[in-house]
């Protein structure tokens, strides 16, 4: 049986978010109701409502929460790379993502969740507003400040980030006894791989 957690006094909002990420991880999106959490968080079945209105407003809630720590770590990874070689940032920044992706996957899920893309909510959006302000600068200093190119790389980059960690939470790399080290530096090590192509692409200043 799950365990319940024991709510007293403090930040309920934040108490509900962590109880429904566990729901998440273990049971799946669909295994989450505001009831669940409130059971879980030890609180009645009303006082989520003062805070979430709905469960889906419950889902944009982890899903902020997570973007937001995806964020900060991304900003912590590229931060200690500061004056380095624009690919040596954007390497950081992908293995930080990959390393996220894989040690917090119920709420990275929600991040991209199909139900929450068009929910309309401001707060979500500034939340990946703020990942994306993490990982820009470092592809525009790559590609001489091309937008286009920049975006293109990125995606490039983070796809295979995001596809390593989904092959480790699916246990694809178990025989392999790969760990999240070890996806992490995969990962940093194409867009290392990438970054280094686009500088040879980007223009030279005149």
């Amino acid at each position: 049986m799950p365990k319940r957690s024991t709510y007293h006094h403090g930040d309920l909002k934040a108490a509900l978010v962590t109880t429904a990420l566990q729901v998440i991880a273990e049971q799946g999106i669909g295994a989450l109701s505001v009831a669940e959490a409130a059971r879980r968080a030890g609180v009645s079945g009303g006082a989520p409502y003062r805070h979430f209105a709905s469960r889906k407003d419950l889902l944009i809630g982890c899903a902020v929460s997570a973007a937001r720590q995806l964020a900060d770590e991304l900003k912590s990874a590229v931060g200690a790379e500061a004056g380095a070689d624009p690919a040596e940032t954007t390497a950081a920044a992908a293995a930080a993502y990959a390393r996220f992706a894989a040690r917090n996957g119920s709420g990275f899920d929600l991040i991209f969740a199909g139900e929450l893309q068009d929910a309309g909510s401001q707060e979500l959006l500034d939340a990946g507003r703020d990942v994306m302000d993490a990982l820009l600068p470092g592809a525009l200093a790559v590609t001489g400040g091309d937008a286009k190119q920049a975006l293109e790389l990125l995606e490039r980059q983070i796809a295979a980030a995001h596809g390593y960690a989904a092959l480790l939470r699916s246990g694809f790399l178990a025989r392999r006894h790969a760990t999240v080290d070890d996806i992490s530096a995969q990962a940093a090590a194409i867009a290392r791989s990438l970054s280094g192509d686009a500088q040879q692409e980007a223009p030279t200043a005149p």
